[in-house]
């Protein structure tokens, strides 16, 4: 069992419409790789994303919205910043960088 498994996943774009869905996808094949059962996945618009951020435990996006969810990461939130929001080593490597990969 991974220290990520059941842990709840946002991923936020600006608009929330094509960006976050593909982002979503890409997290998906990341946690599948790795073997992970998250406990859920959710894709929005950066607006929904810094009210809800707080009832998740690991928010993706990019890097230069990582500022958005200071008040979300003060609760316990992780929030990781992507240059590539579309990368799978990407995503990978943020994870394993913040300790979460066993």
């Amino acid at each position: 069992m991974s220290k990520l498994d059941n842990k709840k996943f946002m991923v936020c774009c600006a608009n929330g419409a094509g960006s976050s869905l593909m982002m979503k996808m890409t997290l998906q094949k990341t946690l599948k790789k790795l073997g992970v059962t998250p406990a859920s996945l959710h894709h929005c618009a950066l607006s929904e994303g810094k009210s809800a951020a707080m009832n998740y435990d690991i928010v993706f996006c990019a890097r230069n919205f990582v500022g958005t969810f200071a008040d979300a990461q003060k609760k316990g939130t992780i929030v990781l910043g992507l240059r590539n929001i579309m990368s799978q080593p990407e995503m990978e490597k943020a994870l394993k960088d913040a300790g979460l990969l066993d």
